[in-house]
């Protein structure tokens, strides 16, 4: 399975984004939950999850800074 690739993610809208991220995190958080349990299959699962909300953050600061610059 690869890395998730960020134009994905650029070509959501805010509220999808928005629902991508707080999907994500739930997703890192049963994945921290399924480790500290020992149920944990396949522990790749993590990095990319990780690299996903790093991407879905990055695309959503892009976005407040290009707000941010629109109204000055």
């Amino acid at each position: 399975m690869p890395l998730p690739k960020i134009s994905e993610a650029r070509e959501l809208s805010d509220e999808k984004l928005a629902e991508e991220i707080v999907a994500v995190k739930k997703q890192l958080f049963q994945l921290r939950l399924q480790k500290a349990t020992r149920q944990l299959e396949k522990p790749h699962q993590f990095r990319h999850a990780r690299h996903r909300l790093a991407q879905l953050l990055t695309v959503e600061a892009e976005r407040q800074r290009a707000a941010k610059s629109g109204q000055e």
